[in-house]
């Protein structure tokens, strides 16, 4: 096992996460995508639950691995989800995270809601708090690049996080800084038109973040983004193409034409301007109450049941990887941000 490192936040020194498998009883499997798994798990020392992401190093690009523990454990905003610690076992890293007990708020959607939230009010203190971490994100130097309902985390206290930094990318490398950025990531329907223009000398920043803000304020009440239904093609031509979307001022009367008018200033296909210090002070954004949002997941399903089944970890495959030299260079690049 490698110790990469433990966060202990410094204002509040409160609880110590222990480093190692040990320590730790896997639960059911709450979410999977790509390279990585992530568990519902106890922490036994502490008896705390926790959320714990287990990524694969024979699948999943080193660098891509060491970027997202580096930025998990600079992150120090209340809204954006941060790591409690982080090792090494056999050919995976293990990400002890907190967990969040609603789920994203895609779960909320397909379990719930399928035709979007109801409440304006939930609507404008979710996408306020994830604004704050996305705010904080940019103040860092780092564009998120999959801003969705589906990165939008809640606790069963209505306490909301941005998660999944995998695919974030810094516009400062080395200490310089980088105004644009030139590779197509994140999740299609929610991707901003200057991403996918892929015209010579083009690139984008953190204004594409603020389309996908757009997109996602769209996502929550509809309960789906829009052109989710297009196939690839027709959807990188749509978003390019064709006028931003927008709230119907007939099919969507029931909200508020402040909430219709921030979405319009989010989905503006000119990345020369810059809203994202004025959104926070948008009108919409005026009176939102964290209550209602606890009181929504109050209503609904958890991630999980009731009743935790423990899941049995083949640990001996962890601990034997099948080529030492490889994944101790892998080990390096991680626990070579430790100081960063």
């Amino acid at each position: 096992m490698v110790h990469l490192w433990r966060h202990v936040p410094a204002a509040t020194r409160v609880l110590e996460f222990p480093v190692g498998q040990e320590h730790y009883e896997l639960y059911e499997e709450i979410g999977k995508g790509g390279a990585a798994t992530v568990y519902r798990a106890l922490c036994k020392p502490l008896k705390e639950t926790v959320a714990i992401k287990i990524l694969d190093f024979d699948h999943e690009d080193p660098d891509k691995v060491a970027k997202e523990v580096r930025l998990m454990k600079l992150v120090d905003h209340v809204n954006v989800l941060k790591a409690h610690c982080a090792f090494v076992i056999g050919n995976d890293l293990w990400v002890v995270m907190p967990f969040m007990e609603a789920g994203s708020f895609q779960h909320i959607l397909k379990t719930a809601y399928k035709d979007g939230l109801r409440d304006e009010a939930v609507i404008r203190t979710v996408l306020y708090e994830a604004l704050k971490g996305l705010e904080y994100l940019h103040g860092q130097g780092c564009i998120h690049r999959d801003v969705k309902a589906g990165n939008i985390l809640v606790d069963s206290h209505g306490a909301i996080k941005l998660g999944d930094l995998g695919v974030s990318a810094s516009l400062f490398d080395s200490g310089d800084r980088r105004p644009k950025r030139n590779t197509i990531t994140g999740t299609p329907c929610w991707m901003a038109p200057e991403i996918l223009d892929m015209e010579e000398g083009h690139g984008y920043d953190f204004k594409a973040d603020i389309w996908s803000f757009g997109i996602t304020a769209i996502e929550l009440a509809h309960g789906h983004a829009p052109f989710s239904e297009y196939p690839p093609v027709k959807l990188f031509l749509t978003i390019l193409t064709e006028d931003p979307p927008r709230l119907d001022d007939i099919k969507d009367q029931k909200f508020s034409k402040q909430f219709k008018q921030m979405i319009a200033k989010c989905l503006v296909k000119d990345p020369s301007k810059d809203l994202q210090q004025q959104l926070l002070r948008d009108r919409f954004f005026k009176n939102h109450k964290s209550s209602c949002v606890r009181a929504l997941v109050e209503k609904i399903p958890s991630i999980v049941g009731k009743i935790p089944k423990t899941v049995k970890v083949n640990v001996e495959h962890m601990q034997a990887p099948s080529n030492i030299q490889d994944v101790q260079k892998r080990r390096y690049r991680i626990i070579s941000t430790k100081g960063e």
